[in-house]
């Protein structure tokens, strides 16, 4: 059956909600539970469905995502697997970027084209979730589905953020509301099952994950919907007229990056005793660009709820509730609280650290006796001796040539150079 699916993994666009970690790099891109990019996940969903031939589509700060997916996904000569780069590109008759999600799908049907399938499975690339794509498309086949929507439950407070679609007793969906407002929510509950309800979440959202028949999907975006830019709030609510639409309901994890403190949250949640994103699992393996790195090295550290990713060099005094990432250097006598260290691309030579102590430059890393707490800390930051990092709900957005703050979340902006002393949001 997987053979006769193939995916297209949407970039996203310019990622302004995930700013400064998208200042130079897509959302798909930006690091994610301390040595995996957010794109491993659609990807590693696909190869543990079987489904291995895939297509994403990339357009704003592009680069080190193609640099990712080229250095990590590779397959047998004697495979047909691939995982493909299909870039934003102006053509004769096409001369516009990208204006939506059906738009950047329209602009690559002429490299879809050529590969033979039924089926075509649109994912985003900016989500965190694991799920097994062949149990919604035999959903999908066994109804007779044009095309199937995978919907989550989420509750009142969440619902305005998403497209709210309801259903009939078949399981086709009969209406769809992009965004709705609070005061029309009550006209938009839906029966999600005992545990959902119980737990108020009594609306069914749309995941932005689509399964198309083929045919259709190109008859859709290149005849019937020529000018439509978006899946969500033009081509699936026209489609519910002529066409059966049906929803597949999960029910396992899943969560949207749209913002900084959705990240903050996804990754810290990572460390608890029983995640509900799971990377302890045999069968739903999330895979990366493997690097020859050394086991981490800890010496007088104590640690609780903390994932250390390889290659670190830990000689901190305490850290809880924290994601370390790969070639992390954290000095003595130095406490991290409920942050995530994204880590570093290198390690500095001994000639470098001594050039650094000469220019009075912190070195790569964290220095000794910091304190930071609710913070991120992007890759390849020099933060030096005695600084303090204090996120919480006491501070005001803002931004600052070293450092933003959103939702009370501290982030350190990639490469910056913090010295020694320096003091954010400590009161």
């Amino acid at each position: 059956m997987s053979k006769s699916i193939l995916a297209v993994i949407l970039g996203g666009g310019a990622g302004t909600r995930l700013y400064p970690l998208t200042a130079s790099r897509s959302k798909p891109a930006v690091p994610i539970g301390g040595k995996y990019r957010l794109v491993d996940i659609p990807i590693s969903n696909c190869l543990n469905s079987g489904i291995s031939r895939m297509f994403v589509l990339t357009q704003y700060n592009s680069a080190s995502l193609n640099r990712h997916i080229k250095n990590t996904y590779h397959f047998s000569a004697f495979s047909s697997a691939f995982v493909d780069i299909l870039a934003a590109e102006q053509t004769p008759d096409n001369p516009t970027w990208y204006q939506g999600t059906a738009d950047a799908v329209r602009q690559g049907l002429r490299h879809i084209r050529t590969f033979p399938c039924e089926y075509v499975l649109i994912l985003s690339g900016d989500q965190l979730y694991q799920m097994d794509f062949t149990v919604m498309l035999k959903g999908h086949i066994n109804k007779g589905a044009d095309i199937s929507i995978a919907t989550i439950p989420v509750n009142a407070k969440d619902a305005p953020d998403f497209g709210i679609l309801k259903k009939n007793d078949e399981g086709f969906i009969t209406s769809f509301i992009e965004k709705p407002k609070s005061e029309l929510l009550p006209a938009w509950e839906s029966d999600t099952g005992g545990e959902m309800q119980s737990a108020g979440r009594n609306w069914l959202a749309s995941m932005g994950i689509y399964i198309f028949n083929r045919d259709l999907m190109f008859d859709l975006l290149e005849k019937e919907f020529s000018e439509g830019t978006d899946f969500g709030k033009e081509i699936i609510p026209q489609s519910l007229k002529n066409y059966k639409v049906a929803s597949f309901q999960y029910d396992g994890y899943w969560t949207d990056i749209g913002n900084i403190y959705s990240f903050y949250e996804a990754n810290l949640g990572l460390t608890k005793d029983i995640p509900d994103f799971n990377l302890f699992d045999n069968t739903r393996a999330i895979y990366t660009r493997p690097r020859m790195l050394p086991p981490a090295k800890i010496s007088g550290t104590t640690m609780e709820k903390t994932i250390i990713a390889e290659g670190c060099i830990l000689n901190a005094s305490r850290i809880d509730n924290s994601v370390i990432g790969i070639r992390s250097r954290i000095g003595f006598g130095t406490t991290i609280i409920s942050s995530y260290i994204m880590g570093n691309d290198f390690y500095e030579t001994l000639d470098d650290i001594e050039k650094a102590h000469r220019e009075n430059i912190p070195v790569t890393g964290i220095g000794n006796n910091c304190f930071i707490s609710h913070a991120l800390v992007d890759k390849n930051c020099r933060i030096g001796d005695d600084v303090r990092i204090v996120g919480g709900a006491h501070l005001e957005n803002t931004d600052h040539p070293f450092y933003t703050i959103k939702d009370g979340i501290v982030v350190i902006k990639k490469g910056a150079a913090i010295p020694n002393g320096f003091t954010i949001g400590a009161e």
